[in-house]
């Protein structure tokens, strides 16, 4: 460390790895409750071309919020492991170019989805 004011002690990245391994632990749990609960729901709902549309929604709507989660703690795993203010900037710096281009493929799917759906619902003649 004498070598470099600037990097972050071994004990601090320690004590970061632990609080992330911690989170990725309740997002699990989290996660797994959510998708048992969304599971029960779908099920209850009545099957017709509508609810099929909007549960492509729901289920995409529930994959893309569960990758980009990872996403976030795969980046505060790395960021617990950086060593410099540097190595920080340049993950920081990835992780925002890498989740702009996932977002902006999210948004377009969605987008696809939600006029599916819509369509379902349209009077049929």
């Amino acid at each position: 460390m004498a070598d470099n004011p600037f990097e972050m002690p071994k004990a601090v990245r320690d004590l970061a790895e632990k609080n992330v391994e911690q989170a990725q632990a309740a997002f699990r749990q989290f996660s797994d409750a959510m998708t048992q609960a969304m599971g029960m729901w779908t099920k209850a709902m009545p099957a017709n071309d509508v609810t099929a549309g909007f549960a492509a929604v729901q289920e995409r709507s529930v994959s893309f919020a569960k990758e980009n989660a990872e996403a976030s703690l795969a980046l505060a795993t790395d960021l617990a492991k950086a060593k410099t203010a540097q190595d920080i900037m340049s993950l920081q710096s990835r992780y925002a170019q890498t989740q702009m281009q996932a977002y902006a493929q999210q948004t377009q799917e969605l987008g696809r989805l939600m006029t599916a759906a819509m369509q379902g619902m349209a009077p049929k003649r």
